[in-house]
């Protein structure tokens, strides 16, 4: 299990799993596939595609391990204080901000503005993934302020899906749902001893419970994924993203790309290309880097960012190139975006991954050139995870 836990590995069988739903998806077997994704499975209530299954039911565990993640860095990682918080928080707000900005640019005059939050996301496996590859004896701190940045970036992500992508919510079953987060918290923190086992079986029916009312509420049902993450104790919210974290890796997160990935290529001009297209394609990789690099900037003359030993400009604009690399959470975006659009939804699924595939290798260049010249400039091994 534990090569599944690695950054490199994870990252792999991301592009990988992607890489094969889009090859397959224009072979002869492409239309069988798609009409899997598209069967339903289920009954009552509970009767979902395969497709929704996997976007709505197995992602949820993925926000849920970033929840933890995000909690852990706000209460004792390096977002536990507002001096620590503040350079990767106006970082990763230029960093939507921007790229939002591009894509409203060069979409204006279409009615496809909907598709503004696509490339304002960054996938924190595939980031951490490409610095692990190509980072050898860069200093620590990199990682941290692209963890950082990372972690704040899913937080605006998660409120975006929660405010611009629900549209009028079940009140009465949003209430239920927060009660019964309320109670996950409490069990929690009573799990110990031979109440281990009956208190552990009973959370995990409450978060069933949780994820059917907020799904049936009209919100996302990652959102349940989320508050279950964050109202978790946090040791034994530690014990289960561990156990959890080689299934995300492994299987949830590349099926998820498989899935996401499933679309025919259009076979039209480029100018025939919806304005969407290209706005993302355009927004994701230029909009993060530009966003993210001129936040940073700014972030470094607050008092944390001026200190000294802190991320020279080139580490900036290689942190905010990997920041690019939209994928997971920018193929849930385009998904939730463009739901009453086929053929758009199918254009920024191509946008998502080719401006991701832009800043991979641009990134993957900056990271390999910035640890050249730190390995020529500190020939003595830099601690790196």
């Amino acid at each position: 299990m534990s090569i599944i836990r690695s950054e490199r590995t994870a990252a792999g069988l991301l592009l990988g799993a992607a890489a094969l739903g889009l090859l397959l998806a224009n072979t002869p077997i492409g239309g069988a596939l798609l009409d899997v994704q598209h069967a339903y499975v289920g009954s009552g209530p509970l009767s979902l595609s395969v497709g929704h299954w996997v976007s709505d039911g197995l992602l949820a565990i993925f926000f849920f391990i970033v929840a933890v993640e995000l909690k852990h860095e706000l209460v004792v990682g390096e977002l536990n204080s507002v001096q620590k918080a503040i350079h990767p928080a106006i970082a990763a707000i230029a960093g939507v901000l921007v790229p939002a900005g591009l894509y409203l640019v060069v979409t204006a005059g279409s009615d496809l503005h909907q598709g503004w939050p696509i490339p304002t996301a960054t996938d924190i496996a595939f980031a951490l993934g490409v610095l692990a590859v190509f980072g050898r004896g860069l200093p620590n701190r990199l990682r941290v302020f692209l963890l950082a940045l990372a972690v704040l970036d899913d937080l605006i992500a998660i409120l975006i899906i929660a405010v611009f992508f629900t549209q009028d919510p079940n009140i009465l079953e949003l209430v239920l749902a927060a009660v019964c987060v309320a109670v996950f918290g409490v069990l929690s923190r009573m799990l110990r001893g031979r109440l281990r086992w009956p208190l552990g079986v009973l959370m995990v029916l409450l978060a069933a419970l949780t994820w059917w009312l907020v799904y049936d509420s009209g919100v996302h049902a990652t959102i349940a994924g989320v508050a279950l993450g964050l109202v978790m104790a946090r040791q034994p919210a530690g014990r289960v993203t561990h156990v959890l974290e080689p299934w995300s890796n492994g299987l949830i997160l590349p099926l998820f790309a498989f899935s996401a990935a499933l679309v025919p290529i259009p076979n039209v001009a480029p100018s025939q290309l919806s304005p969407a297209f290209w706005g993302i394609l355009v927004a994701l990789p230029v909009g993060k880097l530009v966003g993210i690099t001129l936040g940073g900037w700014l972030g470094s003359f607050t008092k944390r960012g001026a200190e000294k030993g802190r991320i020279s400009l080139f580490g900036l604009i290689t942190i905010a190139a990997l920041g690019g690399i939209g994928f997971t959470v920018s193929l849930l975006m385009n998904e939730l975006a463009f739901v009453g659009s086929e053929e758009v939804r199918a254009e920024g699924t191509l946008a998502v991954l080719l401006g991701s595939a832009v800043a991979i290798v641009v990134s993957g260049f900056l990271v390999s050139a910035l640890a050249r010249r730190n390995r020529r400039l500190h020939p003595h091994p830099q601690p790196h995870h």
